[in-house]
């Protein structure tokens, strides 16, 4: 055989150039990824950049926007109904986050020794897996002052027809209580996969070390576990602040007085009830911010009290 015929023989049976394969992959990595990419610039970079325009302009859904500058932003930093959204809706996350977390790490601790595991956790986890809206309509029975609450500490204890979700002094304590029910059964799963990374031989040696049951759960269990509580803590703040499906149908529109008014319902009160869009922008930047200024707060918080290991 020539040298010639060798040569393209060799060229016909060797693989395609590395670059050639780069490129296939390239293109089907982008292929799988236009949905995704697709769907994120459609739903979320196009409409925040449309509100972050917004917030600058007077706008109340028809014509064109009217520039009008930071009035918007003075507007909304002066007005007590914000503040009490803020402050509604940071009790809200204060309250039912250190709970919630606390709450979760103990149920978890417990089911971890137990048998039928598997069963407990599908009952805790069922509310996660239930419509919030179904949910809140529940509670909303519960909580009526001739409601199953109500009735249980009337006879229990004695105490005098409670109306949760009409008093003004009780509808965020109503509403801070469901909030930590319905994500209980979430928190509980993620530790309890936490607590599975815990060597035994860890717990066993501070045991013979003296170390009793409440020693080894402060001092071993809860410092093992501070990265996934830290990470929680994160993820359910800003669910925190976001929180709006409970306060509009559990306590019917932000409940009496604005007692449960939120700044998520603050937003939608201003944009989807008064047409009030350009207000509406500028409140939910003021949430982002807020945000972001909790979880950056988060973040340099976590060099003290979560420990890595290795």
């Amino acid at each position: 055989m020539s040298t010639t015929a060798v040569r393209r023989t060799a060229e016909e049976t060797s693989p395609p150039p590395r670059k050639t394969w780069r490129a296939k992959d390239r293109r089907w990595g982008m292929l799988f990824v236009a949905p995704q990419a697709i769907g994120m610039l459609v739903f979320t970079i196009i409409p925040f950049i449309f509100a972050f325009i917004l917030a600058f302009t007077e706008w109340n859904g028809f014509g064109l926007p009217n520039y009008v500058g930071l009035e918007n932003f003075k507007d909304q930093l002066t007005s007590p109904l914000l503040g009490k959204s803020i402050l509604n809706t940071l009790i809200i996350a204060v309250v039912t986050v250190p709970i919630g977390l606390f709450l979760s790490i103990l149920v978890a601790t417990a089911l971890n020794k137990i048998k039928g595991r598997p069963f407990y956790m599908v009952l805790f986890f069922a509310p996660v897996v239930t419509s919030l809206v179904a949910i809140a309509l529940i509670w909303q029975q519960i909580l009526r002052p001739d409601g199953v609450l109500s009735d249980f500490l009337s006879r229990t204890f004695g105490l005098p027809t409670i109306d949760w979700l009409g008093d003004p002094r009780l509808a965020l304590a109503a509403v801070c209580m469901v909030t930590i029910w319905s994500s209980l059964g979430l928190n509980v799963v993620i530790f309890m996969a936490g607590l599975q990374n815990v060597s035994p031989a860890v717990l066993e040696a501070a045991e013979i070390d003296g170390a009793g049951i409440i020693s080894r759960f402060f001092k071993v269990i809860l410092p093992l576990l501070s990265p996934i509580i830290f990470y929680q803590s994160v993820v359910a703040f800003i669910s925190s602040l976001q929180t709006f499906d409970l306060v509009f149908i559990l306590v019917n529109n932000a409940g009496p007085d604005n007692a449960t008014r939120t700044i998520v319902y603050h937003i939608y009160d201003l944009g989807f009830a008064k047409s009030q869009f350009g207000i509406s922008s500028a409140a939910s930047i003021i949430l982002l911010l807020l945000t972001l200024l909790i979880t950056a707060a988060q973040f340099a918080a976590q060099k003290r009290f979560v420990h890595y290991e290795g």
